[in-house]
């Protein structure tokens, strides 16, 4: 594992993120996770979409609720050719019912539990928790990343707007 460089905060108290971190312009690394029926997920599985990945430290967290709960609003005018993923270190049940009871359709929830594969290659995993960043990658149709975003603070939101407009660019 690599500590990178990049810190964040958590309630004033700053926190290392361990991994590499690719940067805009650069190919987002393929990882591994599992999906909330506990089948194997990889992101090349997915072909010629934009991707907008939220990393959130946990769903039954405040600040992680609300954010998935906008994201999955504002899912459905991106267009189909613009899925939102949502990968967190809860258990693939525990995203399951949540899900459920949130009422979230448009946004899909991946696990990073088993091996943090995805923390560490985008350089988000919280070295002192074992939790990933709450964070915001746009990748456009061909696997390129156009958009960063590491929230400085766990317990505040992303940008919605400049991750939103990042997708619909990366749309042309």
């Amino acid at each position: 594992m690599t500590e990178a460089k990049n810190t964040i905060t958590i309630s004033g108290n700053p926190v290392a993120l361990v991994g590499g971190g690719p940067g805009v312009g650069e190919s987002a690394p393929d990882f591994e996770a599992v999906n909330n029926d506990m089948s194997p997920f990889r992101l090349s599985e997915i072909k010629g979409k934009v991707l907008v990945i939220c990393s959130v430290g946990s769903l039954d967290t405040s600040v992680c609720d609300t954010e998935v709960r906008k994201f999955n609003e504002q899912a459905t005018s991106l267009g189909d050719d613009v899925k939102v993923l949502v990968i967190s270190m809860d258990l693939p049940s525990a995203q399951k019912r949540w899900c459920g009871a949130a009422g979230i359709k448009n946004v899909r929830t991946i696990s990073d539990h088993k091996k943090a594969d995805f923390g560490n290659a985008y350089g988000v995993l919280i070295k002192e928790l074992r939790l990933l960043a709450r964070t915001v990658f746009v990748v456009d149709k061909k696997g390129v990343i156009r958009y960063i975003e590491v929230v400085d603070e766990l317990s505040h939101e992303p940008d919605y707007e400049a991750a939103l407009k990042a997708a619909k660019e990366a749309r042309k």
